[in-house]
């Protein structure tokens, strides 16, 4: 902390974050910070996607309600399994065929991975009712979450890229009834002490 407010007092960076900390540690650097006159981070980097979501739906909305922590998330499309590309397997040169990403492979093709293509499948309709593609539909709900501040992008091709960013235009169409029929597809909805469950 003494280092990046040294970086931020200096005018070479405006603001600092965390990654992969958990809300106790992001509390602690706040607190200690506080005691300290040193700037406390502002935002955390956090995986989530449709399959991954207690952290940044659980966890870091009290921090934000506390100090006012975003989330800056990374990783919609879960390494690319929600992009619909394992829906038949592992395609050759595709992430999960390469040297090095067994476990990508392996979480593709375990049990709850073909439960997770199975809801994909599903979740594909709602897709093609919204008129935008499986990516566009996972990034804009990600988006939807009035604690995500960003999502973080990965494109190995411009058109991909550009897929990815008409995302945008899905948002509005993420009302609740259709983010609660994704939510029972998902079956994955987790709840904080101080949300009422429907």
């Amino acid at each position: 902390m003494e280092a990046m407010t040294y970086v931020i007092n200096q005018g070479m960076s405006m603001y600092w974050g965390t990654s992969r900390w958990t809300s106790m540690e992001i509390m602690e650097a706040y607190s200690v910070a506080r005691q300290f006159n040193m700037i406390p981070p502002i935002c955390e980097q956090a995986e989530y996607h449709m399959f991954q979501r207690e952290k940044v739906e659980v966890h870091l909305p009290e921090l934000f309600h506390k100090i006012g922590i975003g989330a800056m998330t990374w990783s919609p499309l879960a390494s690319g399994i929600i992009s619909g590309k394992y829906n038949n397997g592992i395609p050759p040169y595709s992430r999960a065929s390469l040297k090095g990403y067994q476990w990508l492979k392996d979480k593709i093709l375990n049990e709850e991975g073909h439960r997770q293509q199975v809801k994909l499948k599903e979740l594909q309709a709602v897709a093609e009712k919204l008129d935008c593609t499986l990516p566009q539909l996972a990034i804009a709900w990600c988006l939807r979450n009035e604690g995500v501040n960003s999502v973080l992008l990965g494109a190995s091709r411009t058109d991909q890229l550009m897929e990815n960013i008409r995302a945008i235009q899905v948002l509005p169409k993420m009302t609740l009834s259709i983010v609660s029929e994704m939510d029972c597809i998902l079956g994955n909805k987790l709840y904080n002490k101080k949300e009422p469950r429907s």
